[in-house]
């Protein structure tokens, strides 16, 4: 069953209709991106630690030490069918950034690590075999609280 919503933005009234599947066609999106950014970096020489690591409500898509094993990687991955609205990794905020690096200040606490650390960026956009991959090294680095 369809839902809809009226939204005011500025002068304009738009009516928005949403797909009660469209929430779980969303998850699988980004489930399977995050399957193909953990191969590309699998592929690259990484070492997976964990994957969907949760902190209470915060999460970090993939943990991963660098090839050299000299660095642990927080990885945030972003998934869209194509760039027409925006460049996926736009879609990491200052709030993003805040919860990925509180989740990753937990990680640390709970797994005493002595490792260089680096917050990542992989976005996946498109689908199937064409689809694109993007890594960002070194994304942001995380704010002072």
């Amino acid at each position: 069953m369809a839902r809809k919503w009226i939204c005011n933005i500025g002068f304009f009234y738009i009516l928005l209709q949403a797909n009660s599947n469209s929430m779980a066609q969303h998850n699988e999106l980004g489930k399977w991106g995050e399957n193909m950014a953990a191969q590309y970096l699998i592929d690259k020489g990484y070492a997976i630690r964990h994957r969907d690591w949760k902190s209470g409500r915060r999460d970090i898509d993939i943990v991963a030490v660098t090839p050299d094993g000299s660095t642990l990687a927080f990885v945030e991955v972003k998934t869209r069918h194509d760039r027409r609205f925006s460049e996926p990794e736009q879609a990491v905020d200052w709030r993003k950034i805040r919860s990925l690096t509180m989740a990753a200040s937990a990680y640390i606490a709970r797994y005493a690590l002595d490792l260089d650390l680096r917050f990542d960026i992989i976005t996946v956009v498109g689908e199937g075999a064409t689809a694109e991959i993007d890594h960002i090294e070194g994304a942001f680095l995380p704010p002072r609280f």
